[in-house]
């Protein structure tokens, strides 16, 4: 099936990182495969672009340019002295090739809305194991290193860890098709500056400033970017969206929408399922139907899929439904407050009030247009495996205590806000 003469050894012209090798003819192979390339039809942002127009970027163009810092950082390493096997060379380049295949359609927008109790790092796990049973069991180290159970564990956090070619790549790819420049970082330095101590992965201490920038970088983007006000009213009203047509699907509402979406509309599909589907498919030693299974459905689904079909639920009959879709294909996104305290109650009843009569609608309906919660973020996590810098003198620190700059207490404080939304069209008096 995969040992065609055809030259795989291709060379990828990319923005962020220049000319991209592609080192291993698997690696080709599985970019090939239509369950990476259906990466190419999803945002790597979400609805980012509503609010930052260049934000176009696809999880293809992220997979391959992680890829890339992999080979790069295990280049740097060898050349440092770190025994690291061809073997192992080409498996954490898999690795990181399918870290984010799990994805489903804007990325985390949409994440546990249309299946319920299951994240894409385990339904990457899912797909990694179906295409290790298509490439003849090729991808088993792949796996261990993703997973964490290879004993070289600095290779996993190379993968997937508080500095790993995830970040560093999503980080400057991020800033670059934004234009937020406060998120630029130097990858290429700190890739070049990484280092193993201890079966651990870790930065010389020449390299401590572009780890300083590095965390600061992620805590502004998250803020000016991922968290922006208006790309969490966009995602939220996708959400709803979804939610909404789901609830009509429930109650055998007949929606246009694509095949590949129909069935997770009128299925009420979970992590459960996923997993019993895959185990007994193992259990008796049998191949996942392309046609019927539960993964091979998923990854049909892509961005394209949600759209079409929001721009036919703008006419539909349901009044809830084609007002958030009209919201969204016109780009008439939720008026969001943020603030560090709860709202009140008695404003948020107020808040209902005028748009159920504005509206016409009952208050279940208006949770679709009324709403609160919180977002969360911290720049470092002090419970994760922390950035150790290694001295000169061969001791290891913590980034925050090696930095005369960073400070724990701040970089790991988690901060919390709490949003509350509703329509731009309604007239609240505060």
């Amino acid at each position: 099936m995969h040992s065609s003469t055809r030259n795989k050894r291709k060379i990828v012209n990319d923005p962020v990182h220049g000319f991209i090798n592609i080192p291993y003819d698997i690696i080709f192979d599985l970019i090939e495969h239509p369950f990476f390339q259906r990466l190419r039809r999803i945002k790597q942002l979400g609805l980012t672009s509503f609010v930052y127009p260049g934000a176009t970027h696809t999880r293809f163009q992220h997979a391959l340019g992680a890829a890339y810092l992999m080979n790069t950082v295990i280049s740097v390493l060898r050349h440092k002295g770190q025994d690291i096997s061809d073997h192992e060379a080409e498996a954490a380049s898999i690795a990181i090739l399918l870290h984010d295949i799990g994805h489903g359609p804007f990325s985390h927008a949409l994440e546990n809305t249309i299946i319920k109790y299951i994240d894409h790092e385990e339904l990457s796990i899912l797909f990694m194991n179906e295409l290790n049973r298509l490439f003849n069991q090729r991808l088993d180290l792949a796996i261990q290193i993703f997973t964490g159970q290879y004993h070289k564990k600095f290779l996993h956090q190379l993968v997937a860890s508080q500095l790993d070619m995830d970040r560093l790549d999503y980080l400057k790819r991020d800033s670059f098709f934004t234009g937020v420049t406060e998120g630029v970082i130097g990858s290429d330095r700190i890739v070049r500056m990484m280092n193993v101590a201890n079966d651990q992965l870790v930065v010389d201490i020449k390299g401590i400033y572009s780890i300083e920038k590095f965390l600061i970088a992620r805590r502004l983007m998250y803020w000016q970017v991922y968290f922006h006000k208006a790309v969490l009213s966009a995602e939220l009203l996708l959400v709803n969206i979804l939610k909404r047509a789901k609830e009509l699907a429930g109650n055998k509402v007949n929606l246009f929408s694509t095949p590949a979406l129909e069935y997770f509309l009128y299925h009420d599909i979970t992590r459960h399922d996923f997993l019993s589907e895959m185990n007994d498919a193992a259990k008796e030693n049998q191949v996942l139907s392309p046609e019927k299974s539960l993964l091979y459905r998923f990854a049909s689904l892509d961005d394209n899929d949600i759209i079409s079909s929001a721009k036919t639920w703008a006419v539909h009959q349901d009044p809830v439904l084609s007002r958030l879709c009209r919201n969204l294909i016109n780009r008439n996104l939720y008026r969001i407050e943020l603030q560090k305290e709860e709202f009140e109650k008695q404003r948020i009843n107020r808040v209902r009030e005028t748009v159920m009569q504005s509206y016409g609608i009952d208050e279940k309906e208006s949770d679709y247009f009324v709403f609160t919660n919180t977002i969360s973020n911290y720049a470092y996590s002090a419970d994760d495996e922390r950035i150790q810098i290694l001295l000169q003198n061969g001791d290891l620190k913590d980034v925050t205590e090696a930095s005369d700059m960073l400070d724990m207490s701040i970089l790991s404080k988690t901060v919390t806000k709490h949003y509350l939304c509703y329509p731009k069209d309604i007239e609240i008096i505060k």
